[in-house]
């Protein structure tokens, strides 16, 4: 028998508006402010929207031009690296309270906390805790949080999307009988985590709007509809969620890579945009050294102009080394866009991941190879990213950064595709 646990889960609320407003003396709350890059055109996504905006029934994720004229707002740039900042303060709060172990960030806003074993410490309620941290992080940032706190990780999670929404405190409670009482009935079903419109036009076509539905919907039938994954739909349409905050701290992956992906700024022929393989290729190689990393196995995705209704192209290409040489990545991505890519249609996103990515002391040589020069093209790498660290990403580069259609540049003054702000 699983030893019962209590989970918050605590979300800042419009963070990055939030931190937009606060740094300019205003109420997050109150202040009509949208983060958005003005330099894009209209049809950019805002990444965020205050909650004054909100009540004015914006969205949280709209693009610029569907915002209505008659509403005015405040434009901000998005500057993530001030985000950053903000919450590795906000973590820095946390970690007054609740030990990392018990601590998993979900992303730059949101995290889950397992507080079981510091109620009787602190003599509190998991409520009065959350409420406690809540207020440190407003009294010490101005972010305005929400919880939600339930008796699993996916109760937290529900409570925290569903029902603080309409709390007056911005704290929700869910234990699994709650859960069946009050949300059982809950409509639209893509309310609850882990549904998307995908999943919930599915279900619907066999007839379940709901979690009650769809808790108690003829099980053999959902397997043929999800497989495997239909025991995790099964699971949280009770209230139920085995995984506890143990298993996610203990958890591996059994294979790793890692990938670049960018939305070019136009439309580039197949010509243009061999440069910005060969950049990003470079870039993820040194990614590779300075985690000490290798690869064998390079994926390229690449997608179209959206004018045209054209399938993207999608390739895997194996290496005969594992290594992290630039110089034999590139070559090997060039092969694979070569042999994927339509040369007579515009292109918009490229994607480039490396697969089977392991410690480097299993690199591995093939017959080609010159083991002298790979260890000098390795030491130049280092050196490279020395430079880097100390005076910024942009302080060395190679020829082709320079050449006309490069986009490293640029990308080395973002952070996740926006700009850093620094």
């Amino acid at each position: 028998m699983t030893e019962n646990r209590i989970y918050v889960c605590i979300d800042l609320k419009s963070f990055y508006a939030s931190v937009e407003c606060v740094e300019r003396g205003l109420d997050p709350m109150k202040a009509q402010l949208v983060v958005a890059d003005p330099e894009r055109t209209e049809k950019t996504i805002c990444l965020a929207v205050s909650p004054a905006m909100k009540a004015l029934g914006v969205p949280g994720r709209c693009r610029v031009f569907q915002i209505p004229a008659g509403i005015e707002y405040i434009m901000a740039p998005p500057r993530m690296q001030l985000y950053i900042d903000y919450s590795a303060e906000i973590y820095g709060i946390y970690l007054k309270y609740i030990a990392k172990e018990d601590i998993h960030i979900y992303s730059i806003d949101e995290v889950f906390m397992d507080v079981t074993d510091y109620l009787s410490m602190y003599q509190m309620t998991a409520k009065e805790l959350s409420i406690k941290i809540m207020q440190d992080i407003l009294d010490t940032t101005g972010i305005t949080a929400t919880a939600g706190i339930g008796s699993n990780l996916y109760l937290a999670k529900i409570a925290l999307d569903i029902t603080a929404k309409h709390a007056e405190d911005h704290i929700g409670v869910l234990d699994e009988m709650i859960y069946r009482e009050t949300l059982w009935s809950h409509r639209p079903l893509t309310d609850f985590w882990r549904i998307g419109t995908g999943t919930a036009n599915r279900l619907e076509r066999a007839g379940i709007f709901t979690m009650e539905q769809a808790a108690k919907a003829d099980e053999v039938m959902l397997y043929k509809m999800f497989g495997v994954d239909a025991e995790l739909l099964i699971d949280h349409a009770w209230g139920r969620e085995p995984v506890t905050m143990a298993d996610i701290k203990a958890y591996r992956t059994k294979e790793n890579c890692i990938s670049s992906g960018q939305v070019l700024p136009c439309d580039y022929s197949y010509q243009d945009a061999i440069l910005v393989v060969k950049e990003m290729a470079d870039m993820l190689s040194l990614e590779l050294v300075d985690k000490g990393l290798v690869t064998d196995s390079i994926t390229l995705h690449v997608g179209y102009s959206s004018r045209l209704q054209k399938k993207s192209a999608h390739g895997t290409a194996s290496m005969t080394v594992t290594t992290s040489s630039a110089k034999q990545i590139i070559a090997s991505a060039m092969k694979l866009y070569e042999r994927i890519v339509d040369q007579s249609v515009p292109i918009h996103r490229i994607n480039l991941t490396f697969n089977h990515v392991v410690d480097e002391r299993y690199q591995q040589y093939d017959l080609f190879t010159d083991p002298a020069e790979l260890e000098r093209e390795h030491k130049m790498q280092e050196a490279m990213l020395n430079i880097k660290e100390k005076y910024g990403k942009n302080a060395i580069l190679k020829g082709m950064n320079l050449q006309e259609g490069a986009t490293a540049m640029e990308r080395n003054r973002q952070i996740g595709g926006h700009k850093s702000g620094i």
